[in-house]
């Protein structure tokens, strides 16, 4: 095998292999709202339930803050993955095989669904309702444990403090990282 062709070999496992942690990524991610939203409401059950449970409000920022700062890294991993794909990888097979045929991008679906005239609607849907789910949420559970709170102790104000912080923090890394850009 000549090294052009070996090297082609090589780009092409490393785009299967790239795709592969791609799409596992996906799953992970998108699972994470539903674990998130899970425990928020097995929280809250707890915590309604129980007449002193009220405490169990403070769990709920953590979880989102663990959740929501996954999301992020993986939704980033995510992107990073695709921009690698689009910018790098096909640009050295393309030159390798002396471009595509009808001079489109060689992985067109890379670019063909960032094109997608809904796609900045979606994308600012899926930033509300991650802010939503990982920030709302949290910040909603320490307002409940304020209102159900009659003695409260220093702990819970430092903790409460910066439980707030910490999500306000990740709501602006989920604004940072949403992709907004439209095009390649």
């Amino acid at each position: 095998m000549d090294p052009k062709e070996q090297t082609l070999q090589i780009l092409l496992e490393e785009y299967r292999v790239l795709k592969a942690e791609q799409a596992s990524r996906i799953g992970f991610r998108d699972n994470l709202l539903y674990v998130t939203l899970g425990l928020f409401g097995a929280i809250s059950s707890f915590a309604l339930s129980n007449s002193s449970g009220h405490h169990a409000f403070l769990v709920i920022p953590w979880v989102c803050i663990v959740m929501g700062w996954t999301y992020v890294v993986n939704d980033e991993k995510i992107s990073a993955i695709g921009a690698h794909i689009r910018y790098t990888l096909e640009g050295r097979i393309s030159a390798l095989v002396g471009g595509s045929a009808d001079n489109q991008h060689l992985f067109s679906w890379e670019a063909s669904h960032r094109s997608d005239p809904r796609r900045k609607s979606r994308k600012y849907l899926q930033l509300f309702v991650d802010e939503v789910a990982f920030v709302f949420s949290g910040l909603t559970a320490l307002v409940v444990f304020w209102l159900f709170s009659t003695q409260v102790s220093t702990f819970a104000i430092l903790l409460s403090a910066i439980e707030a912080s910490l999500l306000i923090g990740l709501g602006i890394k989920i604004a940072i990282y949403a992709d907004l850009t439209e095009g390649h």
